[in-house]
């Protein structure tokens, strides 16, 4: 079974970019801003524990999320679609 390349990446990003959009509300309205993630603002260009910095990281976190899930899927369907893997077949 292949993976649709651009579907698994939609998803990863999707998945990954809203993650952390509300982790990040998440941390405002339990911790309020004055925690600093400095670790995902070294990652992430302008990300902060804020209302804009929320949406900055939506934005990044999707891009990493929609890359790194094409990349897998695209790894996925090379290993495990190889030549062997097409010439079985079901014999009634």
């Amino acid at each position: 079974m292949k993976l649709n390349v651009k579907a698994f990446g939609l998803t990863c990003g999707l998945v990954w970019g809203l993650g952390l959009f509300f982790l990040t509300w998440w941390i405002i309205v339990f911790e309020g801003n004055a925690v600093q993630s400095e670790f995902l603002s070294a990652v992430y260009r302008g990300y902060t524990i804020s209302p804009t910095g929320s949406v900055v990281g939506l934005i990044w976190a999707f891009v990493d999320g929609w890359i790194g899930g094409m990349i897998f899927a695209w790894l996925y369907n090379c290993l495990c679609g190889g030549p062997a893997a097409e010439k079985k077949t079901v014999s009634n």
